[in-house]
């Protein structure tokens, strides 16, 4: 009987000081100005965002509890599968009796899941007063079984406010995995000294913010034949917001068909970003049909006048993306893409692949990555071998 009373007061002591640690303020919001009947508005509504939220904590909360208790009582087993089984067939029949609608077997086993992936969410919560997503959101997150990435989505759908709509597609679309970075073995070798791989992190911070392939389903156009180059431009500002999310977090949209004056003659930039977490400019030219050498070189000369021209004191170096139906291996190799940490050249796909297109492709688009990397991969193992050889 002790360890039902602990837990009973755990859940109650979490909800509580998950309350309690929020000020006032967070609860329902006060003014006194000339519009009476705004103040009123607000105090309602801020109340009602309130009451929402304190719900959406208590299902969490609720939903994590019973999990850990289902989990608890597996334990008791000796065929632990066959035993748990039993346990949520009788506990679903006995707990729809008593309260009807949403604690069928599906459920709980849901239940389950979600304790065993998050095991320390509620202590977490209570202390830190961290956010709590929406029990839909984590139901959603349960569908990722790597650790690694669901710990991504998870902290992404909370900084960034994904919906669970939003969450969902990027899930589907495996936007981890389509980031450059998110093969963790390029990222820092076991054993590496520890001052070269804090800079090698510095370094690949950028690569948390070009991924490939890029998926924009949300243009609407047909798989048959490719569009102009024009139109998928306008396609793309007709729907900014999607492509904004698409692209990922910090990013503002700063114009179209940018205008660069040369000394020769003037020059103009697909799509031209700023990325407020980098501080820095991206510059998106618009490609359709395969990359070309002249394609890469042409986004160096537009990264290397921007940085001259558009460069303002503070940001960083300038980042060009050429965005294409297709990307090449020999440019990854053999053009100045190589050892280039400031260009890239990513593909995007107008339709929403299947998971199998989808997982080649990456792997595919990874590879390429690796070929354009090649160089400064190198450097950085000899960087390492000196290191090592000085202690």
């Amino acid at each position: 009987m002790a360890s039902e009373g602990n837990a009973m007061f755990d859940a109650g002591q979490g909800a509580d000081s998950f309350m309690q640690s929020l000020p006032a303020s967070a609860v329902v919001e006060y003014r006194q100005t000339d519009d009476i009947v705004g103040d009123a508005r607000l105090i309602i509504e801020s109340s009602q965002r309130w009451a929402h939220r304190s719900v959406n904590a208590a299902l969490v909360y609720r939903n994590w509890y019973l999990g850990k208790r289902i989990a608890e009582e597996e334990l008791k087993g000796e065929s632990r599968a066959e035993y748990g089984a039993q346990v949520i067939v009788g506990l679903a029949k006995a707990l729809t009796k008593e309260y009807g609608k949403g604690y069928s077997k599906l459920n709980l086993w849901y239940f389950v899941r979600f304790y065993k992936a998050y095991p320390s969410i509620v202590y977490a919560a209570s202390k830190q007063s961290a956010p709590l997503l929406s029990w839909t959101h984590y139901r959603t997150l349960l569908r990722v079984h790597d650790d690694k990435a669901r710990e991504w989505y998870t902290r992404e759908a909370v900084e960034q406010g994904w919906s669970v709509r939003t969450l969902d597609r990027n899930i589907s679309t495996q936007y981890y995995y389509r980031l450059l970075s998110s093969d963790e073995g390029n990222r820092a070798a076991e054993g590496e000294a520890k001052g070269a791989e804090l800079h090698r992190d510095n370094e690949q911070r950028k690569y948390d913010f070009v991924k490939s392939p890029y998926i924009m389903e949300f243009l609407g156009f047909s798989t048959e034949g490719q569009p102009h180059e024009s139109d998928l431009e306008n396609a793309l500002i007709a729907n900014l917001q999607k492509f904004l999310l698409e692209l990922g977090k910090g990013y503002a949209f700063m114009g179209r068909q940018f205008h660069l004056r040369g000394m020769d003659g003037d020059y103009y930039i697909d799509l031209v970003f700023y990325n407020v977490i980098l501080k820095c400019y991206v510059l998106i030219d618009l490609k359709v049909g395969k990359v070309t050498h002249q394609d890469v070189g042409q986004m160096d000369m537009y990264v290397r006048m921007f940085d001259e021209m558009g460069r303002r004191e503070g940001d960083g170096p300038t980042i060009g993306v050429v965005l294409c139906s297709e990307t090449s291996k020999d440019i990854a190799r053999y053009s100045v893409l190589k050892g280039n940490e400031h260009l890239f050249a990513s593909k995007y796909k107008l339709y929403l692949p299947t998971d199998e297109e989808l997982r080649r492709e990456i792997e595919g688009q990874k590879t390429l990555f690796k070929l354009q990397q090649a160089e400064r991969m190198e450097e950085d193992g000899a960087a390492r071998a000196d290191l090592n050889a000085d202690g």
